[in-house]
Order: C-alpha cells, then structure tokens, then sequence
C-alpha cells in the first residue's frame, strides 16, 4: 500500500478516536489511540499478516497460502544454521522494492521474522494475538 494511502487511513483512524473523546482536530491524537490501546495504520497491516502467518505454519489456513511460506528448517542447505530451530521464515529476494517486497509471502515473511520468538511460541491462536498486539503496542507507543 503507498504511503499516500497509508496515511489517508491514518487520519480517519485518528478521526474516529477524536470523535470517541470528542476532542478538537488541533489536539493530539496519540494519547487517544494509546487510552483506545488502537494500533496505527502500518501495525495494524503487521499485525493481520502476523496473524495470517501463524495460522499457515499451525494448519489453520487455506493450503495455497501455506505453501507460499518456508521455514528456513525446510530449506536443505540451512538445516545445520542455528536460525533452523525457530519459526524463522525464508524471505524470497525480490528485484523490486516497489512492488516486489509489498507481494504477500515476502511482505508477511518479514513481519514474522521480526517478531520476538516468545510472541511467535505462542501455543493458541487467542494467546498469539494478545501477545502481538501488546508487542507492537509497545513498540509503537515508547
């Protein structure tokens, strides 16, 4: 998504929370969205691709989806990497960063990676989405 788009989001995100508090358009909104406990815009577009992640690697997504992820433990050359134990996915090189880096399998690859492998341990879906979003709360709000 082009950060025209992003932050045209951003702004009804911030509206909406104005509107909840009945707050001016002059003040500032991060102290809303933090009481809302809301996400922005970019974390909240992690967070789904977080979620669609953990379901393709626990079983619980559609196989054509699935199939696009690999784990590095897959892969035959990386076996014996210390990165071979973890969930840590593959991240297809791509020759545009334009369009390239934003297709689904790499987008989502990279968000799952950066998460901290005790979020990515999680053992139901209902915890895995608590966690993350507390995570990406914190690092959104410090």
């Amino acid at each position: 998504m082009s950060g025209q788009l992003l932050s045209r989001l951003q702004s009804v995100l911030n509206a909406a929370a104005r509107l909840v508090f009945s707050a001016r358009k002059s003040d500032h909104v991060s102290p809303l969205l933090h009481e809302l406990h809301w996400l922005r815009v970019p974390d909240r577009i992690r967070f789904q691709l977080c979620v669609l992640v953990y379901r393709c690697l626990n079983g619980a997504a559609p196989t054509y989806l699935a199939d696009s992820l690999r784990r590095i433990a897959d892969v035959d050359g990386r076996r014996r990497l210390c990165s071979s134990v973890s969930d840590t996915l593959v991240v297809a090189p791509t020759n545009r960063s334009t369009l390239g880096d934003r297709a689904s399998p790499v987008a989502a690859s990279r968000a799952w990676n950066g998460l901290l492998f005790s979020v990515r341990a999680a053992s139901s879906l209902s915890t895995f989405r608590q966690e993350l979003k507390t995570f990406l709360f914190r690092s959104s709000f410090q």
